[in-house]
């Protein structure tokens, strides 16, 4: 495996859905939620369950940004695709429900540039290759560009609304109650 994968054994933190704006888009639904990812969240949500060279055992957590989740649209929830696009250490995921695994990616933001404007051409450009990389070879089947295409003004715009104007108190505070 490569160094700048990440391998947990559990599946990602879920999105809170309280915080999260949903836009369908044909086979697919996009999510876009602002993240605050510190000790306490991460302690919530277990993911002392990593493997791999980067393993999250140990180490502290600190940051925050706009994340875009990609599940199927038809009504189940598990995401395939999460695109953090955090501050410090932006990344993204391929998450396979059928192997169970979760890998990590870091992204370069010297090399890439602007993370989510990256996550967000990747969705116009990449949707279909990189939802067959995550495991879900129907659902890119199925992928249509244009209703993609159609929607990523508006997610884009939420993503930078997000960004831009976080209620990091409330994110808080609904990423740490309990999940129903």
């Amino acid at each position: 495996m490569s160094d700048h994968i990440t391998r947990y054994d559990l599946m990602p933190i879920p999105p809170v859905e309280s915080r999260t704006t949903w836009f369908d888009a044909g086979a697919v639904r996009i999510g876009v939620e602002y993240r605050l990812l510190n000790d306490a969240i991460a302690a919530a949500a277990a993911t002392e369950g990593a493997s791999g060279p980067d393993s999250s055992q140990g180490l502290h957590f600190d940051d925050r940004g706009v994340a875009l989740h990609v599940c199927a649209a038809d009504g189940e929830q598990h995401e395939h695709l999460r695109f953090d696009c955090f501050e410090e250490d932006p990344h993204y995921h391929y998450v396979s429900w059928k192997e169970k695994t979760n890998e990590m990616l870091h992204l370069d933001p010297i090399a890439d540039g602007d993370p989510l404007a990256w996550a967000l051409e990747r969705l116009r450009t990449r949707l279909p290759q990189m939802l067959e990389r995550a495991g879900a070879p129907e659902l890119a089947a199925r992928v249509d560009p244009r209703a993609v295409e159609a929607v990523l003004p508006r997610v884009a715009d939420a993503a930078y609304r997000a960004r831009y104007e976080p209620d990091e108190e409330g994110v808080l505070r609904d990423a740490l109650e309990p999940r129903k």
